[in-house]
């Protein structure tokens, strides 16, 4: 059972001492021992969360404290029919999967199950249900918010597409008239089913006639009231932790993504220090943190953000530090390391055609980031997989 597409396990045959120094790592969501297996569809099961998930390897004849009971030849031959047919008949749709064994002597054996990364997510299992790695568990799918993140994850489905329950109704004309009349030199329709056909159009409507997530953050009256949660909660503390209740200001900014990321812009600037450097006396001073490093990550907060996740951004000033906290890790195969070297991945596309046609200060797709760190190199990123969250934090010079 070959695959031609590796998930970084194995290029090669593994030895025994590499296999060994993997188990001394025990188990996470990439890792899992199986003693033994006796049952297809409990195999079925985790294969399809690791294809569902980034893949990995099951080692079996591996107990669960990291000895090595090892197989016999019989339990290996036993085993890959085991496997073989799981993968074809109690997952759909069929993964593809590979295995290799490994003698540890005296006849003992043990396999090493290679599962890839799916392309064709969601995974189910014979009963129908879909599962994902949890640590070095699994777990089910169980919510709606779950599996439109997976369909997301193989483009199948993009959050800023997704209906809202309003229409035309909630549509602020003169916003969109603005945007008509500067991008595209158009007078807003007159006519409701004008309108509407102009809408569908731009990819901010569905044929049912309901405005979807884009329409609603880029042109409704009061987007806030529509998606209470898809707002942007700055508050500055007077210390370096978060405090219960002592903070110095505080605001729950909303409103369509242009005022979002206006007045978001402003809370910031007015909590930073000004430095008067080589300026007159009467100068304002120039901010201690360049405002293009705001701009930039801003922007790329209300962009890339995850949007099946019901939670505001959140843009937190400390002393020492400015922390901006979008809900959602990195996407697909993103990593930090990548980010900072200019790759990207379009989590919502809709939302970036429009804010590249100057809805917001955007400049190109996987540059933002660039141009923050080379204005304010003290910037650090995490990907946070386990909370589902993406946080930039901006340091701040000592005074």
């Amino acid at each position: 059972m070959q695959q031609d597409q590796h998930n970084g396990y194995q290029e090669r045959c593994m030895t025994l001492d590499e296999l060994k120094t993997q188990i001394t790592l025990g188990e996470d969501s990439r890792r899992q021992f199986k003693q033994d297996i006796t049952n297809a569809d409990a195999l079925a099961a985790e294969m399809a969360a690791f294809s569902n998930s980034d893949g990995g390897v099951i080692l079996l004849g591996v107990a669960d404290d990291g000895s090595l009971p090892g197989l016999t030849l019989a339990d290996v031959s036993r085993l890959n029919q085991m496997i073989s047919n799981a993968a074809s008949q109690h997952i759909r749709s069929p993964i593809t999967v590979q295995t290799e064994n490994i003698s540890l002597g005296d006849g003992r054996l043990l396999i090493v199950l290679t599962v890839p990364k799916g392309l064709d997510k969601p995974y189910f299992d014979r009963n129908g249900v879909i599962w994902l790695k949890s640590g070095a568990d699994k777990r089910r799918v169980n919510s709606k918010e779950e599996l439109r993140r997976l369909f997301q994850s193989v483009d199948l489905l993009h959050a800023d597409e997704v209906p809202s329950k309003v229409g035309i109704e909630a549509i602020d004309h003169r916003s969109l008239g603005s945007f008509l009349h500067d991008t595209y030199s158009l007078e807003l329709p007159e006519k409701d089913a004008d309108l509407l056909r102009l809408l569908q159009n731009m990819n901010l409507a569905t044929a049912d006639g309901l405005l979807n997530l884009a329409g609603v953050l880029l042109f409704a009256k009061h987007p806030e009231w529509i998606k209470p949660a898809f707002i942007i909660k700055a508050v500055t503390f007077p210390g370096n932790a978060i405090e219960a209740s002592t903070y110095v200001d505080s605001e729950d900014i909303g409103g369509r993504l242009r005022d979002v990321f206006d007045d978001t812009l402003r809370f910031i600037m007015r909590n930073l220090h000004k430095r008067q450097g080589n300026q007159s006396v009467n100068s304002v001073g120039e901010p201690e943190v360049p405002r293009l490093v705001f701009e930039e990550l801003l922007v790329n907060a209300l962009i890339h953000r995850d949007y099946f996740i019901s939670a505001p951004v959140r843009v937190l000033i400390f002393t020492d530090r400015i922390e901006i906290i979008s809900p959602g890790h990195l996407p697909n195969n993103l990593t930090v390391e990548k980010v900072k070297a200019g790759n990207s991945n379009l989590r919502n596309p809709i939302l970036a055609s429009f804010i590249a046609k100057k809805l917001l200060p955007y400049r190109g797709l996987g540059s933002g980031i660039l141009r923050a760190l080379e204005a304010w190199p003290q910037i650090d990123f995490k990907d946070d997989r386990d909370a589902c969250l993406f946080t930039a934090t901006i340091w701040r010079p000592a005074v």
